[in-house]
């Protein structure tokens, strides 16, 4: 397949609630897609571990990640279960690349969902890839980071992120 553009804030679509995906059929290229754009955007930002279908234009409940070394396809993922506890973080989006919000998200989550030839699948998950999770979950639901915003100094750009809150590298 090939990468697709990414829908950018503003775009309409970034707020529609994605669909179940109808048959295995069409989540096949889709996933390519996704998978592609992904390593695209990587390549071109570096920074880059998962994207949802929607971003790309298809309103279908599909998300693709890279994390920890492996692929995971998801489709029609939905949640069992997030923890009490929640932490905070900077978040950044492909549909804008240049800003970092100041979100708060559930430590550990598990959702279930099928894999892309079919067989029906759960994911516990926490830290990062938790997080991570729940920031392409939201995407499904036409849910953006800068939704959950936490306080009132909860946006900055890349630029101005990178100068007052990055961690330098041990």
């Amino acid at each position: 397949m090939a990468a697709k553009r990414i829908l950018q804030l503003g775009d309409p679509l970034l707020r529609a609630v994605s669909l179940p995906c109808p048959d295995l059929a069409c989540a096949q290229p889709v996933l390519a897609d996704l998978r592609d754009t992904l390593r695209a955007f990587r390549r071109a930002h570096g920074f880059g571990r998962g994207i949802s279908a929607v971003q790309i234009g298809e309103p279908l409940r599909i998300i693709y990640v890279e994390f920890g070394g492996r692929p995971y396809h998801l489709i029609d993922p939905a949640w069992e279960w997030q923890s009490a506890d929640t932490f905070e973080l900077w978040d950044d989006c492909f549909s804008f690349p240049n800003l970092m919000v100041r979100v708060r998200r559930a430590v550990s989550v598990r959702l279930r969902y099928r894999e892309a030839d079919g067989t029906p699948g759960t994911l516990a998950a926490a830290g990062a890839l938790s997080e991570l999770l729940q920031h392409e979950m939201d995407h499904l639901d036409g849910v953006l980071a800068i939704d959950r915003a936490e306080g009132r100094d909860a946006l900055a750009t890349r630029e101005e992120w990178e100068r007052r809150y990055r961690q330098p590298l041990q």
